[in-house]
This record gives structure tokens, sequence and C-alpha cells, in this order.
């Protein structure tokens, strides 16, 4: 059975106030010309499919032309929701859709979506579970005394599988868009509070295969049939060393509670890369440096001219047209602590955050009562909706 993942379209996303749609729209050609080479029986989309929950009309009609030219594939078609999607708008038309070969599993009501394909060795089954929160699995099982005690993402994640009944004689993927604990995150993607979304990977002992989605960066959580796939192009720049591609799958047959599998990556090429140059003005400007690169590339320029070169963004934009971030690295800028090599927070949980605001404002640190009290209230905010 081969299969290909996918995941974290974001399409109608925005970098640095870019719009990103030509980039998606060339990058899905690319994805849809790996399909039709590889021929695969199923194609898995593991969430975030849109940046946001109304997304912009030309992400809704880049998105409509891709489901109608991947249904031409002949491949099954199976799509979650992830934590940027409005569950409810992107499964709509669900019911219709399924006849076409087209599956959507939105909000998690208790259910999990399930379809078998079969090839040679017998059945495949493809377990649909959308992004869940602690709040969404004690809703769906109000009469469940068990469930009441979920407090975790683990938790949920493990109440979750656990009602799905899965048959471990068979053959098993799931599909999921959760943050794995030991996972390599990536500064486009949302920081939990204080690491509070983790979900340990040992929920996912009775499957053959998780389909992950939610981190950016293509990568294994443990064992190699637990992957995330990544996105399909870098959306920041802490992504510009990693590679992108879309992760192909091929499982043979079941004996003694362990199936043969085959995974490949097939790379994907951009439209225009994203790139972080650092320098002097005069060596970024010289044509021998940059014409060894596109110069239609996204940029982040850090300059190390210790003077501010004055209408620098205006030269440089005109070698370097997409400029996305322009900054400086020098000695004014690290005797101001402002040095610009990072994005995203500081590495510092909320309870850590909070503790040093309350010390610096008290004079003294919170006591053991003070800190479970806040460590509660981070843990309730971060697992119910808001």
């Amino acid at each position: 059975m081969k299969f290909i993942h996918l995941s974290d379209l974001h399409l109608g996303k925005r970098v640095n106030d870019f719009s990103m749609i030509e980039d998606q729209a060339f990058i899905l050609e690319r994805i849809l010309g790996i399909i039709e080479a590889e021929k695969p029986q199923a194609v898995l989309i593991a969430g975030d499919v849109y940046d946001k929950p109304v997304p912009p009309a030309e992400a809704v009609r880049l998105f409509d032309d891709f489901l109608n030219r991947l249904s031409g594939t002949g491949a099954e078609i199976f799509i979650i929701s992830g934590n940027h999607d409005s569950a409810e708008r992107l499964s709509f038309g669900s019911r219709i859709m399924d006849r076409q070969g087209i599956h959507f599993a939105g909000g998690y009501d208790g259910s999990t979506r399930c379809f078998s394909l079969c090839d040679e060795y017998g059945k495949v089954n493809f377990y649909m579970l959308p992004f869940i929160k602690p709040v969404h699995v004690r809703q769906a099982f109000t009469e469940d005394e068990k469930a009441a005690e979920i407090v975790t993402f683990t938790d949920a994640l493990s109440f979750a599988i656990e009602k799905m009944g899965v048959n471990k004689e068979e053959r098993n993927v799931l599909m999921a868009h959760q943050f794995c604990t030991g996972a390599e995150r990536s500064g486009s993607e949302d920081i939990s509070v204080g690491g509070l979304d983790n979900v340990d990977s040992s929920v996912f002992e009775a499957f053959d295969y998780t389909a992950l989605g939610h981190l950016h960066g293509p990568q294994h959580v443990g064992l190699e049939n637990i992957r995330y796939c990544g996105s399909p192009l870098k959306y920041s720049f802490s992504e510009v060393n990693q590679v992108k591609s879309v992760t192909v799958v091929e499982l043979g047959e079941k004996a003694e509670g362990v199936c043969s599998m085959q995974l490949r990556t097939r790379e994907l090429v951009p439209l225009r890369e994203m790139r972080e140059l650092k320098g002097k003005f005069s060596e970024l400007t010289d044509i021998n440096y940059y014409r060894q690169f596109s110069a239609d590339d996204y940029m982040r320029i850090i300059l190390t001219d210790e003077e501010d070169v004055l209408g620098a963004l205006g030269s440089l934009r005109a070698i370097y047209p997409n400029i996305m971030r322009l900054e400086y690295d020098n000695m004014r800028t690290r005797a101001s602590a402002i040095i610009p090599d990072s994005e995203g927070n500081d590495g510092r949980t909320p309870l850590e955050i909070f503790a040093g605001l309350y010390e610096a404002q008290n004079g003294k640190a919170m006591d053991e009562d003070q800190t479970g009290l806040i460590r509660s209230l981070i843990e309730k905010v971060w697992s119910e909706d808001i």
C-alpha cells in the first residue's frame, strides 16, 4: 500500500507581510507532479490546510483547484483539520465529497472517522483524528467518569485512541495533528504554553504508521513510523536550513505484529528560496557576491556596518526585491542587547516568566501555594477553548 503524507499547507499565509499565495500555487503543482509520478493509493493531508480559520478567498480557490486535480489522480484523499483550520468550514460538504473519494475529518465528537483500503496483503485502516485538546475529549464523553479525569494532551490522545477499538492484527495508519514530546519546533509554528500541548509518542503504539502534522520540519519522533512530513514551504527564517519534501510510505505485509515499511522523501524545490545574508553593505551589493544565487529569493539581511547606511533598504531592494527583514548586528546593537538572531520567545515557560515578574515587583519569590495556583491557572487556560 503506497500513500503520500502531506501536512501544514497553510494556504493564504503571509510571511513578514509578503503573500505566499504564488509560492503555494507553484509548490502545489510540484506536489501534483510527484503524486502523478508515484501513483499512490492514498494521499494524506494531516491538518493546517489553511493558515487562518477564515481563509482569504484566493486560498480557498487554490485549495479547490488542488483538490479537483488531486481527485483526478485516482487516489483516495484523507484530510484532517489542524489547529489553524476551522473544523466546520473545512469539512463543509464532506458527506458529498466522500462519494468522490475525498474524506474530511473536522471537529472531534467522540468518534474517529476510519476508511479501509485493500491491497494484495489485505486491509489498511486509515484513522482520521483531527486536532484535539483535553476539553474536546471531555466534552465528547460527558457521561464517562474516566473522561472527567483527562487533564493532559497525552491523556486526551490516549483516551481517544482507546475509543477507536483498533485491531492490532490489521495494518493501521493514524492521522493526527499534535506536538509530540521530543520533536523539534520551528519559529513559524504556534508556541505552546510551557509545553502543555506535549503528547507522549507511546500513545501511537497501536499504529503501523502515524502521519503527523503541526511541526514544519520533517522528522521522526523516536521510531521511524511516527513522522512529521513537515510543511511544503519555508514559513520562517528558522527553517532556512530545512529541506522541504513530501513523504512517500509503502506498507507491506504484517506478520507477527510487525508491518514491513519502506519510507522515502521527494524533495520540493520552491519558486523562491529563503535565505539569510550577513555582511557589510559594500559586500552584499558587490555583483560578484549576489550573482552566486537568485537575488529574487526571500531575504533576511543583517548588516554588520558599525554605522547605519543611509538609504540601505532602498539600495538593497534594487538588488534583492524580496527583502523580508533588514537588521543590524554591530557593537551598538549588541550593547543594546537587541542582536537580531532569533525568532519567537526566549525559551522560558509562562510560569517562569510570571515568577520572574512577581519577584521583580515584590522583592521575593512566590511560595509553593502561589506557584501551584499559577501553574493550575496556566494549565486551565491552555487546555480550554478561549
